[in-house]
Parts: structure tokens; C-alpha cells; sequence
């Protein structure tokens, strides 16, 4: 079952999860599990994909500020504005498949060479040269390259969000792999995944974004953790604290914790990964945030990590970012509505 509640509101009702996964089914050809269409409901309209008019932000110092600290000397701009992607499941004219970005590597670069241009994330690039070219730069990058960048990328956001609505992702590969032209076009969007990154890491971290303003917030980490041994204890700790950190610092933020996904590792348990998301929607309840199950989303009739949603076992495919996205479009039309 669904379930995203905050603490005393009483939200119990599962509305649309079904009907969702059937429509994204539908758009990408994934399979959807027979049980999953049991309890079919109507889709909310309100939750339409509106295209989000973004506005140029004449000021050229906000670049320069964002990169002095990090001896970065952009080009001479005459605009700065925040770039996103918006792409339809149903316009294949705004498609570029022919060329995507494939490593962390690439990724990082072509980040950091967007926020040069007054960009905080890249348009995917039409032909190979540009990624060509990376082959060429830092062939090893450390966790401070991306928290480094990150950062940039907040201070980016801070000063040229304006009247725009915001929501960030925070978390470890998984958020960080999300496609920007797959989130929600209702708003902007930042990304705060750092690939491999446990609960520890992004408590530290989750002070970078303080001065932004967002509407929504979206935690999810722990599986590293697990990889690494952490013990259950210490996972929670660190969640119960990002949660109050994040709580004090946006108290106006609708803010999502997110259940552990499941794998189709052998070496963890998803009977531990379930027994973890249970307390973690206690700590979501007391704490007075949603709590997101995402875990049945992505659950085959065994438990496992759906093999039509993973490219490894672990890591998620195409399609599980278009379960994911219906997800948060759900958790985002009953926070608005509680």
C-alpha cells in the first residue's frame, strides 16, 4: 500500500497509486503486476503537467558570485536564467536519444560546464563531441568534487529562484541518476544526489541548501548504508536527525522521507529493508513529516527490486523513474490536500 502521511493529519486514504503505475504502463510499455490493478480509483486532474514558464534573471554578478569562491571565471553573460527541461511522455518531438549522458563522469562535467553558462543543469548534448571531450578532463572524482558542485548549484538556486516553486531531491545515486526531464514540470528542480553517499554524508551536507526555499523536499538513503554494514540503529539516528535538521531549517517545506527501495541483491535482505521502512515511517509520523512508500511501487510479488525496474539489481531503469515521478506527482496532490 501507498502511504504518505504526516503527523496528525490522518491521511489514510490510497487514491491513485494504481491507476498511475497503469497509466505510466501504459505511456512506456512497462509491465504492471496483476495486484497492483485491484483497487483501481480516478486520477486527479489537478496533477496535469504544466508547463512551467521560466523567467530570465537579468543580473550577471549572481554568476560571478556563485563561481569567484570556487576560482571558476565564467564568460561575460547578459543573462542568467535557470534552465529545465520539460519533456512530455506524449511529445516525441522534444526527445534527444541519440546521445545521453552515461557515467557520473559525464554527468559531473556537464553539470559544471552548465553552471559556467548560467545553467544549473545541462540540456541533453546532440552529438558526441561534447562528450568526447570529457574523456579528456579529472578521470577520478572524489565526494568533495560533487559536494563542491552541488553546493555551487545551491548558492545558484538560492539567488535566481525568484517567484518559482521549488523541489529537491536529496539522497545517493538514485536521486542523483534522476532524469531532470522526467521530474514534475510544475517547478523547478535540485538535484542533491551524490552517488554511493549514506545517511551520515547527506546529514552533513544538508546544510548547503539552507538559504533556498523549497516547497518540497525529498529524502532517500539508506541502501549504502545497509551495503556497508551500518547498523539499524545508526540508520534511523541519522534519519530522525536529517528530517529535524531539514525541519528547522525549511519549516514551511512539505518534506517527504522516502522508504528504502528493494533489491535484487542477494547480500541484502528486503525482509530487513521492509522491518527499516516501518521504523522509518514511525520516525516520519513523530517527527511531523510524509512518509513515502515507494517500496511497494517498486515490488514484485516476491518482495525483489521488479526486474523491468532495475538495470542491476540495485540502480533504477528508464522506467522506474516513470513509477518514481508518479509517486511524487500522488505524494504532492495529497500534501496539498491535507
Amino acid at each position: 500500500m501507498l502511504s504518505v502521511r504526516k503527523s496528525g493529519a490522518g491521511m489514510k486514504n490510497v487514491k491513485t497509486r494504481n491507476l498511475c503505475l497503469l497509466t505510466v504502463g501504459l505511456l512506456t510499455g512497462l509491465i504492471i503486476p496483476a495486484l497492483t490493478l485491484v483497487h483501481l480509483s480516478n486520477i486527479y486532474s489537478e496533477n496535469s503537467r504544466v508547463v512551467l514558464n521560466l523567467k530570465y534573471v537579468s543580473n550577471q554578478n549572481i554568476t560571478r558570485k556563485v563561481f569567484s569562491s570556487a576560482g571558476i571565471n565564467p564568460p561575460e553573460l547578459s543573462h542568467l536564467w535557470l534552465t529545465k527541461r520539460i519533456e512530455s511522455y506524449s511529445n516525441p518531438k522534444t526527445q534527444v536519444a541519440d546521445y545521453k549522458i552515461r557515467s557520473g563522469k559525464q554527468l559531473y562535467y556537464a553539470r559544471l560546464a552548465a553552471l559556467k553558462t548560467g545553467h544549473i543543469y545541462p540540456s541533453l548534448p546532440k552529438d558526441g563531441t561534447e562528450l568526447s571531450l570529457i574523456s579528456t578532463r579529472k578521470t577520478q572524482l572524489t565526494y568533495e568534487d560533487w559536494k563542491s558542485l552541488l553546493a555551487m548549484e545551491a548558492k545558484a538556486m538560492t539567488q535566481s529562484q525568484g517567484d518559482n516553486r521549488l523541489g529537491i531531491l536529496v539522497g545517493d545515486s538514485l536521486s542523483l541518476w534522476f532524469p531532470q526531464e522526467k521530474l514534475p514540470v510544475d517547478k523547478l528542480w535540485l538535484n542533491q544526489g551524490i552517488s554511493g553517499d549514506t545517511c551520515a554524508g547527506v546529514l552533513r551536507r544538508v546544510s548547503v541548501f539552507s538559504e533556498t526555499r523549497p516547497d518540497f523536499i525529498y529524502i532517500m538513503v539508506g541502501i549504502n548504508d545497509l551495503r556497508k554494514g551500518t547498523t539499524d540503529e545508526i540508520i534511523l539516528h541519522n534519519h530522525r536527525e536529517i528530517v529535524r535538521k531539514l525541519r528547522q531549517t525549511h519549516p514551511k517545506t512539505k518534506i517527504f522521507l522516502q522508504s528504502i527501495l528493494p533489491t535484487r541483491l542477494s547480500a541484502i535482505s528486503n525482509t530487513h529493508i521492509r522491518h527499516l521502512n516501518e521504523q522509518l515511517s514511525l520516525i516520519a509520523r513523530q517527527e511531523g513529516v510524509y512518509y513515502l512508500n515507494l517500496y511497494d511501487w517498486f515490488a514484485d510479488f516476491q518482495g525483489n527490486l521488479r526486474l523491468e525496474l532495475t538495470t542491476d539489481g540495485l540502480h533504477l531503469s528508464t522506467q522506474a523513474y516513470d513509477v518514481w515521478r508518479s509517486a511524487i506527482d500522488e505524494a504532492e496532490y495529497k500534501g496539498f490536500n491535507s
